[in-house]
């Protein structure tokens, strides 16, 4: 039975591995707490693979074993080829939706995103050949929370060094080994013989080269994939704002040591830092924070503009949302105000415009 949980998790870690889940992931632990988001997603999951268990096991009552296991041979060489499969991740249009809470929006959100995907498929697969359909299901599920646990470290840790390639690879040849080795011993023996065998792997090696081509010529030009790219954007983000929040405070000594709570700079560090290790934000004293101390309006217009661009793109992506709160606070700094609601880059330049002439002027946005 415990063996029966580490097939299915082991299946479901590699098939999500680099895939959409983690990506979903991290961005909602941009936004929510992490446990709320590793909750969330395992209630998703469970609902989302549970109804996979169930079509598994009412196959496997009314198919012979033998014709599952040809069934399920194809069907696992076929997940060995989506795994191939080039695609440009993005953000699922559903996630931007959702709101009712962090755990039924993350919930929902993974719920909605994995019908019909290769794990849902990958769990009726593995429930259809199994004994005891609960443990398939507990392995699943685990599968899909660590992979996202995982998305999490890595995205905010690794950056761009994250072997979404290598990983991708090694998850499609295990896939292939275990379609072709159930194939091998179900299939009758004028079929499963050497020569056919041999054709079965040319064939299959012939069409992964043609689904990995468009993934190796953008390697090749060093294309970096969505996970990485919204990684290593926050990463340098983070490292030139944090370096130019040293410069702005003006030397003032009535601070002493920076703890966060005496000034927005300070306070505006500390949001910096704590998303960079992926804490939340505790927003309880901002309303008591000195806001009248001298700073380097240059700095502060120059790190402002900075931000204003990370976020010109897309405003509303929610891995963002720590980037909105460091925009307040350096509008705070530099208007006396902040500007609540940034809908879209030329909405959010006419709100600036009617604030301070004169220093939207200076920062000569483009």
């Amino acid at each position: 039975m415990f063996t029966e949980v580490i097939r299915a998790f082991a299946f479901i870690f590699l098939a999500e591995m680099g895939d959409k889940t983690q990506i979903l992931a991290m961005t909602f632990a941009t936004k929510y707490d992490v446990k709320k988001v590793l909750l969330g997603i395992m209630i998703g999951a469970f609902l989302n693979h549970g109804i996979a268990v169930l079509l598994g096991s009412a196959f496997s009552t009314i198919i012979p074993a033998t014709t599952m296991q040809i069934v399920a041979g194809f069907a696992f060489v076929l997940f060995a080829l989506w795994s191939l499969k080039f695609s440009e991740e993005s953000e699922d249009d559903n996630v931007k939706k959702v709101k009712y809470g962090p755990i039924i929006t993350v919930a929902l959100a993974f719920f909605i995103g994995e019908l019909g995907d290769k794990t849902q498929l990958t769990a009726i697969t593995l429930a259809a050949s199994s004994s005891y359909p609960i443990f398939i299901l507990m392995g699943t599920v685990l599968g899909m929370v660590v992979t996202g646990a995982l998305g999490i470290y890595v995205g905010i840790k690794l950056g761009n060094k994250i072997p979404e390639f290598y990983i991708k690879c090694g998850a499609a040849i295990i896939f292939f080994v275990v379609g072709f080795t159930k194939l091998y011993q179900s299939l009758p023996s004028h079929i499963g013989n050497p020569l056919y065998g041999s054709l079965f792997v040319i064939v299959f090696m012939a069409i992964s080269y043609f689904l990995l081509r468009p993934t190796l010529l953008l390697r090749k030009n060093n294309h970096m994939t969505y996970l990485q790219k919204v990684s290593e954007e926050l990463a340098s983000y983070y490292r030139v704002i944090s370096d130019n929040l040293e410069d702005i405070c003006l030397g003032e000594t009535v601070c002493g040591k920076c703890d966060g709570t005496s000034c927005l700079v300070g306070y505006t560090k500390s949001v910096i830092q704590k998303a960079r290790n992926n804490k939340p934000v505790d927003l309880s004293y901002f309303d008591n924070i000195d806001q009248h101390k001298n700073f380097d309006k240059i700095k502060v217009m120059e790190s402002l503009k900075i931000t204003i661009y990370q976020l010109k793109d897309d405003p509303k992506n929610p891995a963002l949302k720590s980037i909105h709160l460091v925009r307040k606070n350096l509008e705070m700094i530099l208007l006396n105000k902040s500007i609540s609601h940034f809908q879209n880059y030329e909405q959010y330049k006419k709100e600036l415009y009617g604030i301070d002439k004169s220093i939207f002027k200076k920062m000569n946005l483009k």
